[in-house]
């Protein structure tokens, strides 16, 4: 699971001991709180998607369009189980869920069963 990614010049993380998200533009020498809210609920995945970032969360998926400053919910429907990781294969995002693997061909907004 991606707790790190590189994003753009900064390096972007889920403290999972504060459930926060932190940055840091220094390689990670010294880290800064980014995002401190539980209204996402508990941050366990990052995924870069090109001009947003995705959060795997234990309310489903959320998204940041301003490197992280701020999430709002994508998808948090339960019949797709817990999200737990996200990839990409390329053309869909691909979801690792406690109910099996999922993809969506827009950005996390609606899911299919693989």
């Amino acid at each position: 699971m991606a707790q790190m990614i590189q994003y753009g010049s900064e390096i972007i993380r889920i403290n999972t001991q504060k459930n926060t998200i932190e940055y840091s533009k220094d390689g990670g020498r010294s880290w800064h709180i980014r995002f401190a809210s539980g209204i996402a609920g508990c941050f366990v995945d990052l995924f870069d998607n090109g001009s947003e970032i995705l959060g795997c969360t234990s309310k489903g998926i959320y998204v940041s369009k301003d490197e992280g400053h701020s999430w709002h919910s994508r998808c948090t429907s339960s019949l797709f189980g817990s999200f737990v990781q996200l990839t990409s294969d390329g053309q869909n995002l691909i979801a690792k869920t406690s109910k099996g693997l999922y993809y969506s061909k827009d950005g996390g907004r609606s899911w299919h069963h693989r």
